[in-house]
């Protein structure tokens, strides 16, 4: 008899614990929409209401999708994950503060697909990151922050990929890549338009001597009242280069593309690279400061600028051989 009453306690201690774990266990997919519940889940029938409430019950590597329009409030993100919403209205509305802050460790990969940041009374940055890793943002429109769409200042080496977006009215950068560590940087800006912000795409190497490089593809950077690009390396021995292939600069109130490097860092230290780009309408089509460069493959049209800037010296091919 004892040992079945025993056997019974037993039982009764595990089936709690039982229930406990499964009822803090993380799905790999979860899902919100405009009438869920922060309560609920996550599941597909029953899904929460903000991207906040599903990303606490999100596996690591998971994804977050949605069901039906709505607005989905501001995160913070502390993992890899990925917020996917293509082909649904899918709001990040900000107000007095950053829409989405990612601050993952080394490694992580954070992709932000079809969503549509914009900001109001004061709202700072649409996307912040000051982690470490991967940040992808894709198919998204990101409108009217007071500070920038996408400001890139992670404390170590990290990637940064923007595809298929629009990024408008910024009070500051569109897009600002700087670092608060000594970091290398990759960036790649592709299919995209950067428009009608204080500045289009800025990369500062300020406090960081790793290379920082900056790939612009087949995008639009116009419409900015200060500068399309810039360059800028004049606080530390750091190296910015920026390549510009298939893209328009153009109606930019400032410089169409510029590198801004100190000369006690010596040439090259803040450099621009354009092949068959168009540069037009600018207040100045390109132009270069202190130890900057900018330099063509001789297949751009620079035109029809106030001021069209300095002739470009042709970037040398092998062998030292100029490209025409």
């Amino acid at each position: 008899m004892n040992l079945v009453i025993g056997a019974l306690v037993s039982v009764v201690l595990v089936v709690p614990m039982v229930v406990s774990s499964s009822a803090i266990a993380q799905a790999t997919r979860t899902w919100v929409s405009g009438v869920g519940d922060d309560a609920n889940p996550c599941s597909r029938t029953a899904p929460c209401k903000t991207f906040a409430g599903a990303i606490s019950k999100t596996a690591t590597s998971g994804e977050i999708n949605c069901l039906d329009p709505g607005g989905f409030g501001a995160v913070t993100i502390t993992k890899s994950i990925t917020i996917s919403c293509i082909n649904v209205e899918a709001g990040v509305l900000a107000s007095g503060s950053n829409a989405v802050v990612v601050n993952t460790p080394a490694g992580s990969e954070v992709h932000l697909q079809g969503l549509d940041f914009f900001g109001v009374a004061g709202a700072l940055d649409a996307v912040r990151f000051v982690g470490q890793g991967q940040l992808h943002i894709e198919n998204s429109s990101l409108q009217r922050f007071s500070g920038q769409g996408v400001d890139f200042a992670p404390i170590g080496p990290s990637e940064l990929y923007v595809r298929d977006t629009v990024i408008s009215e910024m009070g500051l950068e569109g897009v600002s890549i700087k670092t608060t560590g000594n970091a290398g940087i990759n960036a790649v800006i592709s299919r995209s338009q950067i428009v009608n912000n204080r500045k289009g795409v800025a990369v500062d190497g300020a406090g960081n001597t790793l290379p920082m490089n900056l790939l612009i593809a087949d995008s639009v950077i116009s419409g900015n009242t200060e500068e399309g690009v810039i360059a800028r390396s004049v606080a530390a021995a750091s190296q910015v280069r920026i390549a510009i292939g298939s893209s328009r600069i153009s109606a930019n109130v400032g410089i169409g593309a510029s590198a801004n490097g100190a000369a006690a860092n010596g040439s090259g230290s803040a450099s621009i690279f354009l092949t068959d780009s168009i540069v037009f309408g600018n207040a100045v089509g390109v132009g270069k400061s202190g130890a900057g460069v900018v330099q063509s493959l001789k297949n751009n049209s620079i035109f029809g600028n106030i001021n069209d800037g300095t002739p470009l010296p042709a970037f040398p091919g092998p062998g030292g051989i100029p490209l025409q």
